[in-house]
């Protein structure tokens, strides 16, 4: 059976704000926990107001101050924005804190604009080596015995599992020669996944952190009781996204009817483009479409995301999900 996990983006809807945010991660996270969900990741995003996981680091300890055996870990922590070693203390702290639960992963985007990257007070990259560098370092730090005179307290011997994250051929290359486990976000950017994937399992090389490759992929699922219910609950979804996308960030607002079909080309095109790898519909529908996605990519596990306005139909959205996992065939 694969396993599914969370990937949360703690949405702010038009009509809440990010303290009612925050209380339905936990809530989110503790149904997920009941329902068998392997990890509860959070991603890291600033200056955007439909996102409240800013500070990421804040939000796990929350979320696994809430739970008791779900992983919770970061999906990711852009590391451009922070220096390795305070995010190997962070992480260090959240693992002597939930031994055994913590996951790193990390990605080389701002997430954010140009302008709040610079207010976040790190150089933008520009060096491509940069970034390989400031991992290996971070790893150095979490390690039983670091290389480097600086410790991390906590940190030092904590060894938190890190994830490579990426959207491009990038992330997988890299992955594959440090031997990590490697995150696709094919949900919201699934034009280079397929090559993605071959090039991190075709150049995998082992390490002590994984023998053979781990290929984790985002996966859209906007699931309910039928299939007319669920392509209205996706509208939310679908406005953000072509809001963020036009240069309009705002609130997930609430469900349009009809809001795909009377969209115009420019916005189906960004639709079509961003939510290629989605399900949307009642059970049977979100079975058929995870069990082809899974039989197209060999996936070893999948992230699944879900932004809808309502928490308690997005409680049901992952409910099905975790339901119709029974069912699923791998390695087909």
């Amino acid at each position: 059976m694969i396993p599914l996990s969370v990937l949360d983006l703690a949405p702010i809807t038009e009509d809440g704000d990010a303290a009612q945010s925050f209380r339905n991660s936990l809530d989110l996270a503790q149904h997920a926990e009941r329902w068998d969900y392997r990890r509860f990741w959070l991603a890291e995003h600033h200056g955007m107001p439909g996102i409240a996981s800013a500070a990421t680091s804040v939000l796990i300890g929350h979320v696994a101050g809430g739970t008791r055996t779900i992983r919770v870990g970061a999906g990711g922590i852009m590391l451009p924005n922070h220096s390795p070693l305070v995010i190997a203390e962070q992480f260090g702290t959240l693992e002597s804190l939930y031994p055994g639960r913590i996951d790193l992963g990390l990605g080389r985007a701002p997430g954010s604009d140009q302008a709040t990257a610079r207010a976040l007070r790190r150089n933008l990259m520009s060096d491509p080596d940069e970034f390989p560098r400031d991992v290996v370092e971070l790893m150095d730090l979490l390690s039983d015995e670091p290389r480097q005179r600086i410790r991390a307290v906590p940190g030092t011997g904590t060894k938190v599992p890190v994830w490579i994250l990426g959207s491009s051929l990038f992330g997988a290359q890299l992955a594959a020669m440090l031997g990590l486990p490697y995150a696709f976000a094919s949900h919201f950017a699934p034009q280079q996944m397929m090559e993605a994937i071959a090039v991190y399992r075709q150049t995998f090389k082992p390490s002590p952190h994984l023998e053979r490759p781990h290929v984790m992929l985002g996966f859209n699922v906007f699931a309910a009781d039928s299939d007319e219910e669920a392509r209205v609950l996706a509208t939310s979804a679908q406005q953000a996204i072509v809001n963020l996308r036009s240069g309009r960030p705002a609130r997930l607002p609430p469900p349009r009817p009809g809001y795909r079909e009377q969209a115009g080309p420019a916005e189906r095109a960004i639709l079509d483009s961003v939510q290629a790898c989605s399900a949307i519909g009642a059970p049977d529908t979100v079975r058929a479409a995870l069990q082809a996605f899974v039989d197209r990519t060999g996936a070893d596990e999948l992230m699944i995301a879900c932004q809808m306005f309502d928490h308690r139909a997005r409680l049901r959205s992952y409910e099905i999900a975790a339901q119709v996992r029974a069912s699923l065939v791998t390695g087909a």
